[in-house]
């Protein structure tokens, strides 16, 4: 006594089946193009504000720059004033 319990497939589908898993497709289809719109537009951002980071980098170089000129100044007006 063998007995084999193969599954089949029906050929047949409801509609509601059918609509189900067309919005969905559609709704993952959509999503996906929005997360690339969104990663997209964040690129340009970010490759728009590189130039101002490079910027923000010298400048800080120059503050600290500044900084340590003023120190030595005020060292010297230190010595002086004694």
């Amino acid at each position: 006594m063998t007995t084999t319990n193969r599954w089949r497939l029906d050929r047949q589908i409801s509609a509601a089946v059918l609509v189900a898993v067309t919005l969905q497709a559609a709704a993952a289809l959509m999503w996906a193009g929005r997360a690339s719109a969104r990663i997209d537009e964040m690129q340009k951002r970010l490759e728009a504000q590189a130039p101002v980071a490079e910027r923000l980098a010298r400048l800080e170089t120059q503050a600290e720059a500044t900084r340590a000129a003023l120190v030595r100044i005020e060292a010297k007006l230190d010595g002086v004033g004694r």
